[in-house]
């Protein structure tokens, strides 16, 4: 998780007050020990106007929380997956705000999902599954439903599909086939994911990029990502329970429909009328 005392410390100097209480005090070499990052990097990073330049008194140039907090700001990113020129432009379009990049890269990586998974060993999954087929395992890894944590124990990503699976082998239905259905709800889940995904570009970061990302817009921008996530969830689960609603109706009428034009496998033939009679 991302370390909240970040966001206090590099929102600083949006507030005003950084030089009050906090003067910079630390030289290069001790802002290099505390962050974990080698001077020539702190330096690299300066002149790539990733890092703010130092407080100069006399001949020193130095570093204080704001500083800091640049630099463990631009590390998670990093360990995020982000390059040095997509930060540069995230922290150039968030106005320099450390704070506000931080807030929206939290919030755009946070899951959708709010389970907790579950840790389970080989003896349990054999018991809950009846046996642990390596392929049907490869399967469910590749469906992100659970993972291997080695030492013959899973991570069940999501405990809650997994008792759906389980409560499918009670009603005699084979593990291969529930992994089916998984991996073909899996796919229909994607196309209306990506719909709602595309709504949120179009309409909310599309125009706010067209801007030039100002400042003051971003707080609204995590805000409106940060509501998709309910609402995404509540109007797919509303409008499937509709649809499940009609798919049973209508497979139950057609069900009747043919019961009604098949004869009965049990009733008798009635006798056939204008039968010879034996002399």
């Amino acid at each position: 998780m991302y370390d909240t005392r970040v966001t206090e410390l590099t929102d600083e100097k949006a507030r005003g007050n950084g030089a009050a209480g906090r003067r910079a005090s630390m030289t290069i070499d001790e802002l290099a020990r505390h962050t974990g990052m080698t001077v020539r990097n702190i330096r690299a990073h300066q002149s790539r106007g990733l890092v703010p330049p130092p407080e100069v008194r006399g001949r020193t140039g130095y570093y204080g929380d704001e500083h800091r907090g640049r630099i463990e700001l631009i590390k998670e990113l990093q360990a995020d997956g982000f390059n040095l020129e997509a930060i540069r432009r995230l922290l150039e379009g968030a106005g320099g705000s450390s704070s506000e990049v931080l807030n929206f890269s939290r919030a755009l990586r946070a899951p959708f999902e709010d389970e907790e998974p579950e840790i389970l060993d080989a003896g349990e999954m054999e018991k809950r599954w009846g046996g642990a087929d390596p392929e049907l395992l490869e399967r469910a890894e590749k469906l992100g439903m659970m993972r291997p944590l080695g030492d013959g124990r899973y991570e069940i990503l999501s405990p809650r599909l997994q008792r759906a699976g389980i409560e499918l082998a009670a009603l005699g239905i084979p593990a291969e086939k529930s992994l089916e259905i998984g991996e073909k709800v899996r796919r229909q889940a994607r196309g209306v994911a990506r719909v709602f995904v595309e709504v949120f570009v179009e309409n909310v970061w599309k125009p706010f990029n067209r801007a030039g990302r100002p400042e003051e817009e971003w707080p609204k921008v995590r805000e409106a990502l940060e509501r998709l996530r309910p609402l995404a969830s509540e109007a797919l689960l509303a409008i499937f329970q509709q649809v499940m609603s009609e798919a049973v109706e209508e497979a139950a009428g057609r069900e009747i429909q043919q019961e009604l034009k098949e004869p009965s496998l049990g009733k008798k033939r009635s006798p056939r009328r204008g039968r010879r009679r034996r002399r």
